[in-house]
């Protein structure tokens, strides 16, 4: 019998959207043990959930190999898709009880790829509410909504409706 041990991971994540849509940024920070990694990127156009979805998507993502993950968010969104709406969206190939398309299809579709590498626990914290990692997701996210150097959230075009001419 083979034992893995897998190494314990915390993720804590946080999007921001000036105006919604608008300029927005995630911030994560990454934990092992006594190491700390923080990271972020802004996007010239995108919404709020896009920003707390790739939040998730790029710390999990930056991992090496298969960990057991503690993600905080303070999105109910995230969490309440990744745990409890994900699987109906996929048996209605990827529309809701109302049959409307999922919004964010492309971030949920990664999201669920990258939790079958990682053994995923998802916990909410309520955002502004003092929560020191929450917090400095959060300016991290604004600082990135904020800077010069943001790029084009290309999911988020094909996402929107087109106007018929």
């Amino acid at each position: 019998m083979v034992f893995i041990i897998m190494k314990e991971v915390y993720l804590y994540t946080d999007g921001a959207c000036l105006g919604n849509p608008g300029p927005g940024g995630y911030g994560l920070i990454l934990k092992y043990q006594e190491h700390e990694k923080e990271y972020s990127k802004g996007f010239k156009l995108t919404t709020n959930n896009r920003m707390e979805l790739k939040a998730a998507i790029k710390g999990l993502s930056l991992l090496k190999e298969p960990c057991k993950v503690s993600i905080f968010t303070d999105s109910q969104y995230v969490k309440n898709g990744i745990t409890q709406w994900l699987e109906g969206w996929k048996l209605k190939n990827w529309h809701t009880k109302g049959k409307t398309p999922v919004k964010n299809k492309d971030l949920w579709q990664q999201l669920d790829q990258l939790c079958q590498i990682h053994q995923t626990t998802w916990f909410w914290v309520k955002g502004h509410a003092g929560h020191p990692q929450n917090e400095r997701c959060d300016k991290l996210a604004v600082m990135a909504a904020n800077s010069d150097d943001k790029i084009i959230d290309t999911g988020f075009l094909s996402d929107v409706e087109q106007p018929t001419t």
